[in-house]
């Protein structure tokens, strides 16, 4: 992450601490303001590579552990990571010890978007690839964008870049920002454009309902200043609903049923899709206009979505039309976004981050669509929050559908819930086979290697979903057919 670090200085250095410096954003924040000139350490636990390589190549040192001591010398600012609670005991001494403190998401928009023009990317599903695809976007024009990204851009090597321009392309999370600030982040992002690719119920954990999620992405829309744009995805119903609202100009971009415009504004869609195993060619128009055409790739109905997405928010900038085209066609992906961790035995073993039901089934159905008839075996960790709900169960079974075979693992977390809240994954896979699909439940990852890995012969294709570690489960089956090729 060293080629990302900038010649651009802030006005006044100064000495930040970050508890909890080890989380993907917490270290792309701390890298942001080590390239403006700050100093920077920080702590955290369990700090294993390749985050720790990633500090220590960008200069910054911290402390294993959490303990009041870090906190010497005294910091000008101590940021509090959002996984950070009541009862850490550095953040104990931060409070009796009177030092300020303040959030990730106030630090970057005082730092560094507050000068800046804001391009914000929200949504439940594709904010990471869309963010990632829209700064390579405004790379290939030229125009030199600032970034922060909650993964890793492959076209860049980082999930975080300053620079001198005006624009700022930033991952606009819809996530909790601190203990001491349960709003989310995206609320402090200042958005020029906001991009809300779509909306759908998600982060059960400090969403109460479907009602308050809403509510942030009204107030994320409402953010939006009148010499702006709101680019909405107009395939998504809640997103056309609350899209009206907006006191900027919308732009709109639809694959499915939204192509047809119901909003009074131009609506920017995608004709002659063609997608194949090297990618995805298609014609982009706007209100019926022709804009050009697009090689990407990217695979995927959401994909299309994702760079119509960008297209607009380029457009809708000034931002040069070929060279828009070939930041798209030159788009390298991020890191566990359908990303092929290797092939052995001559099955291919996928990596993706899908956890929520209809990116699950989005996901499956770009690989299909990537690798035609090959068998696809799909494993999925329910880790997150909404994965393991009761509630979601029902959908989560049709979102396997394209899928040959299924292995599901265990609930990551079963102690939080009761039999009532819970997904039965038993119940889900006796439901899988009842539509006469191959189904497993194999709660362990080492089991599910032991498991398949006899089972893979030639051509399959391995579609692992998980929104965590999944103890290794790629290079563990991978190795395991090596070994048995």
């Amino acid at each position: 992450m060293t080629d990302m670090r900038s010649t651009v200085q802030s006005s006044t250095p100064r000495h930040y601490h970050l508890i909890g410096i080890a989380g993907t954003a917490m270290a792309s924040l701390a890298g942001l303001l080590r390239a403006a000139g700050h100093t920077v350490t920080g702590s955290d636990e369990n700090v294993y590579p390749p985050m720790s390589d990633q500090l220590r190549e960008m200069g910054i040192d911290y402390a294993v552990g959490f303990r009041p001591e870090n906190l010497e010398p005294r910091p000008d600012w101590v940021i509090v990571g959002n996984a950070i609670s009541r009862g850490n005991p550095e953040l104990e001494a931060v409070l009796d010890r009177r030092l300020p403190y303040t959030s990730a998401a106030h630090t970057l928009k005082e730092e560094f978007l507050r000068t800046r023009k804001v391009l914000a990317v929200a949504g439940t599903h594709g904010k990471t690839t869309t963010t990632s695809l829209l700064a390579a976007a405004l790379e290939g024009a030229g125009l030199n964008p600032s970034f922060l990204i909650g993964g890793v851009a492959e076209n860049f090597g980082s999930s975080y870049r300053l620079t001198d321009s005006e624009w700022f392309v930033i991952e606009a999370d819809e996530y909790d920002t601190a203990y001491f600030d349960k709003g989310p982040k995206m609320w402090h992002y200042l958005p020029y454009v906001g991009l809300v690719n779509n909306i759908e119920f998600d982060h059960a954990d400090i969403y109460r309902d479907e009602e308050a999620y809403r509510f942030a992405f009204a107030r994320f829309i409402n953010l939006v200043p009148g010499n702006g744009a709101l680019v909405a995805g107009w395939d998504s119903p809640i997103v056309r609903e609350l899209a009206p609202k907006a006191f900027a100009p919308v732009e709109s971009f639809a694959y499915g049923d939204g192509a047809s415009g119901d909003g009074g504004h131009p609506v920017w869609t995608a004709e002659g899709v063609e997608f194949g195993a090297e990618g995805t060619r298609f014609t982009v128009l706007r209100g019926g206009e022709r804009w050009g055409e697009v090689d990407t790739p990217l695979s995927g109905a959401f994909n299309v979505r994702n760079c119509l997405a960008v297209i607009a928010v380029a457009e809708f900038i000034g931002a040069d039309r070929d060279g828009v085209r070939e930041g798209l066609r030159t788009f390298r992906s991020v890191k566990r976004r359908m990303e092929v961790r290797g092939e052995a035995r001559g099955v291919t073993v996928i990596d993706d981050f899908a956890h929520h039901p209809t990116a699950v089934r989005e996901t499956i159905d770009a690989v299909r669509q990537r690798y035609g008839d090959r068998p696809l075996v799909a494993i999925f960790e329910p880790r997150s929050y909404t994965a393991q709900r009761r509630e979601f169960q029902d959908a989560y079974r049709a979102a396997f559908a394209s899928a040959d075979q299924v292995v599901l693992a265990g609930l990551f977390h079963p102690e939080r819930y009761t039999e009532q809240t819970a997904m039965n994954p038993r119940e889900l896979v006796e439901a899988w086979k009842g539509e006469g699909k191959e189904a497993w439940y194999i709660p362990e990852p080492d089991d599910i290697v032991a498991h398949l890995a006899p089972r893979l012969h030639h051509r399959e294709v391995v579609l692992v979903m998980s929104n965590g570690g999944f103890g290794g489960i790629h290079d563990k089956l991978l190795k395991a057919l090596g070994e048995g090729g």
